[in-house]
């Protein structure tokens, strides 16, 4: 965790002293205002790791208002990185053309950077709108198994709300509306429920606003990654006092002999030192010849799943990259980074998201909650969309 933290650290500064640079370079075409430019620009690319710090100390509206700032900051950084390179690349191809010389060289200059800020903020406010507009995913599936009377079934399931200081109440009360007109059979929480510090959470009791039908008695979830950055002891039992059964490493049956089974995020191991239990030893506990539906944050290992006969997987983790480029990234390092597939007999649904981590920015992927229609049946012929 620590070789991790030196690596992105040195990333986030990296980039940020290209940026500088760049700006810099050209605040001597656009005018003498070098020292504001370095003040406003240090204190801004001070903003988010100020409040994560200040956060871990003391949540307050103050802390609240940094790491939205430096959420914002880090969507810009990211695109004025891209955009300036580019400009960079193009810049030698210009000059062995002819298009471009010395004399015209600050003007070049100048423009890429205007160029850089017009393109960032309208990806970032293209982003911001998206991301504040959740949909509903629906999918149609059939399980080929009985499950007793039950012939159809309705999930609804969120991934990664993020509540904190960026996902806070009106967010959670949209969640409560789009479950509510859902109106599933059973809501299943796919992990990372809380952002990472519980402070923001713990402030304005951020869980009692999210309501929503079946919570009494059909309302499960599983850990994510999140859950143990701010602690895990005081973070999962906050989460179960608002009426949330978390699945550690459990197998619940459901009417109809549904069984679903919860494991804990696979990272919780580097703060508590503890492995999970192995997917093997928790099918010992199901009966394959009734529906297996298998929740589990992370979407790696999927053969695993395939090969233990589990009918349908259900996670989240990827945001399918939230941010573009970064799509394309999480498409290579996953085998399903976003959406439904089916390997051999086993159903995987992989969602974007309801909430976000660092900006409040959706540019390379859609906020959603799922909703998963399951039709059970003894037919050989399984199709899925």
């Amino acid at each position: 965790m620590l070789i991790f933290f030196i690596i992105v650290f040195l990333i986030y500064f990296l980039a940020n002293f290209y940026i500088f640079f760049k700006g810099y370079r050209t605040i001597s075409v656009l005018g003498n205002f070098r020292l504001i430019y370095t003040i406003i620009y240090i204190v801004l690319a001070s903003t988010f790791i100020a409040g994560k710090i200040l956060e871990r100390n003391h949540s307050s509206v103050f802390t609240d208002i940094l790491n939205i700032i430096g959420g914002f900051w880090m969507a810009f950084m990211l695109y004025a990185f891209l955009s300036l390179l580019i400009s960079d690349i193009l810049s030698p191809i210009l000059r062995l053309t002819g298009f471009l010389s010395g004399h015209n060289l600050p003007d070049f200059r100048k423009w890429s950077f205007l160029v850089t800020l017009v393109l960032s903020a309208g990806l970032i406010t293209f982003g911001f709108i998206n991301a504040i507009s959740p949909v509903v995913k629906k999918y149609n599936i059939v399980i080929n198994k009985p499950a007793g009377e039950i012939k159809t079934f309705r999930i609804a399931a969120v991934s990664d709300i993020h509540l904190g200081s960026i996902i806070r109440k009106r967010s959670i009360k949209k969640l409560s509306g789009m479950l509510k007109e859902i109106n599933p059979d059973i809501v299943l929480l796919l992990g990372d429920i809380v952002d990472g510090e519980i402070g923001p959470v713990l402030r304005d009791d951020l869980l009692s606003y999210f309501t929503c039908p079946k919570c009494r008695d059909g309302l499960y979830a599983i850990t994510g990654n999140h859950e143990y950055i701010g602690g895990a002891a005081t973070t999962i039992p906050y989460i179960e006092k608002h009426g949330t059964r978390i699945l550690k490493d459990e197998v619940i049956t459901l009417e109809g002999g549904i069984q679903l089974i919860g494991r804990l995020d696979r990272d919780g191991s580097r703060f508590n030192r503890k492995e999970r239990a192995p997917l093997s030893e928790l099918m010992k506990q199901v009966d394959t010849t009734k529906p297996v539906i298998l929740l589990d944050h992370q979407p790696l290992r999927l053969g695993e799943t395939v090969k233990a006969g589990v009918d349908l997987q259900l996670s989240g983790h990827t945001h399918n990259g939230q941010l573009w480029p970064i799509n394309y990234i999480t498409k290579m390092i996953y085998e399903i980074s976003y959406g439904y597939r089916k390997i051999g007999n086993t159903q995987f649904i992989v969602s974007s998201g309801f909430g976000l981590w660092g900006p409040r920015v959706r540019s390379g992927s859609r906020a959603e909650v799922l909703e998963i229609n399951i039709t059970f049946s003894d037919k050989t012929n399984q199709t899925g969309n």
